[in-house]
């Protein structure tokens, strides 16, 4: 019987494109050699051109999906996605306080990629008060980083703000800038620590904020340290996007088995 790979636990909503949320979390982590742990938070309806509608779980429900996975399985990291309101963020937050050693691993969305929301109510105080101080990584992007840390008036003060509340490491993402290169900055014990510069992809692309969190939890359910563990999952995810393709009528999707799709190809193709 062969080894069973990390399991990493995802708190996520349900996409039924494929592109985002609960599926996008497993193709990653599975690409990863990770075993995705689903627990779903909310319902949505949604296609590649934004979202139509969604609702979210009965808190209880949630709990109890997180809690037969957790008796039952080794988990080796978390990682959280669209919780959909404060009671769920408040289930959640007690459930990862029984497993402070377990890395934790935050995707502060609450809104898609196009701009649509995705939360019931606003959660800013509650990822302020209750998440990110048990998370060991968060993932902004710039807007979201700003709206967490309203107060500050730079990206490097809003890395500052969201480290005081108790997280170990700040990603904040640089997609949403206005530069010709895509710049990441990681940030960990009060500082900047590591710049990471990347080729600007043409289009958009639906759900590449779930493909990086969930790399960096599948990496460091693996074992890298912080540092490199972002560091190989900003590289997984460029790649996802500059292999992306386009199914529907709206964004592209990440390929997270971009590098399964170039195995495949017949040997015909690869010598034309």
């Amino acid at each position: 019987m062969a080894e069973a790979p990390p399991t990493v636990l995802v708190f996520a909503g349900s996409d039924p494109t494929g592109g985002a949320g609960a599926t996008a979390d497993a193709l990653t982590l599975a690409s990863l050699g990770c075993h995705p742990a689903i627990v779903v938070t909310a319902v949505t309806a949604q296609d590649t051109t934004g979202i139509k509608q969604f609702n979210c779980m009965e808190t209880e429900l949630v709990i109890a999906q997180a809690r037969a996975v957790l008796e039952d399985m080794p988990v080796a990291a978390f990682k959280l996605g669209m919780l959909g309101n404060s009671q769920i963020a408040a289930a959640v937050s007690s459930i990862l306080e029984d497993y402070p050693d377990i890395p934790l691993i935050v995707d502060p969305v609450q809104n898609s990629g196009r701009g649509d929301v995705l939360a019931e109510d606003m959660l800013d105080d509650a990822l302020r008060s209750l998440i990110i101080p048990q998370a060991t990584l968060i993932t902004p992007n710039s807007l979201e980083a700003r709206r967490l840390a309203p107060d500050a008036d730079t990206l490097d003060a809003c890395a500052q703000k969201l480290m005081s509340l108790g997280c170990e490491y700040v990603l904040i993402t640089g997609t949403h800038e206005n530069t010709p290169q895509v710049i990441h900055r990681l940030y960990g014990n009060k500082r900047q620590l590591e710049t990471f510069e990347f080729e600007r992809l043409p289009g958009g692309y639906h759900g590449s904020g779930c493909t990086l969190a969930s790399a960096c939890a599948g990496s460091l359910a693996h074992g890298l340290d912080p540092v490199n563990a972002v560091g190989e999952a900003l590289q997984y995810t460029w790649e996802t996007l500059k292999h992306a393709y386009r199914s529907g009528m709206g964004q592209n999707l990440p390929n997270r088995l971009y590098w399964a799709w170039e195995m495949d190809k017949p040997e015909s193709d690869s010598e034309t």
